[in-house]
């Protein structure tokens, strides 16, 4: 009986470190897939390569960002080591102050990518946390229509609603006289707060 359980704990212990060392395998594929990747990834794409639940490959990035890799989430999907949130990609960078109801969102970011120009991202000041910000990358129609979708098929609200429709977006151009055309749309239409 003694050999059964000693046997037992072996088969045991093989089939954990299995699992640590396919755990420990399924991140560092993560990492490759998203340094190859030459769009975003979302969590359910990554799941269905490794066959596991999207919340799975959402708690592996959640270790990997905890471990230092610089992991950006964005409205379509994870980017590694991105340029989200930073003005890199773009000459020309000007923050406008909008204020509109959440059923405006589509146009707001219509007027931006129409106009020549990409919200990067979103910010509120909140009374409790202060700034809070989302990345949004938003670059054309098709990135409106994906981001809109998901907050629609998610019962989300965009950020915004927790301060009234008032938020600031960063937008890259490659001018300042494209920001200054998206900036007087933006006016005309009543979304510029001033």
């Amino acid at each position: 009986m003694t050999i059964l359980y000693e046997n037992l704990f072996v088969l045991l212990s093989c089939l954990c470190y299995d699992k640590v060392m396919n755990t420990e395998m399924r991140r560092k594929e993560i990492l490759n897939m998203l340094r190859n990747a030459q769009q975003p990834l979302s969590a359910t794409s990554i799941a269905n390569e490794f066959h596991v639940s999207r919340q799975i490959v959402v708690g592996d990035v959640a270790l990997l960002r905890a471990s230092g890799h610089q992991i950006d989430s964005t409205p379509r999907g994870y980017l590694l080591n991105s340029d989200v949130g930073s003005s890199a990609p773009f000459p020309y960078v000007g923050i406008v102050a909008c204020n509109h109801s959440s059923e405006q969102v589509a146009q707001e970011l219509y007027t931006i990518v129409d106009f020549g120009g990409c919200a990067i991202d979103v910010t509120i000041e909140h009374p409790i946390y202060g700034q809070l910000s989302g990345a949004l990358d938003v670059r054309s129609r098709y990135d409106t229509d994906v981001f809109v979708e998901k907050v629609n098929q998610q019962s989300s609200q965009p950020l915004s609603v927790l301060t009234s429709g008032i938020h600031l977006h960063r937008i890259g151009c490659r001018d300042e006289a494209t920001f200054l055309r998206i900036k007087k749309a933006l006016r005309e239409q009543g979304f510029l707060l001033e």
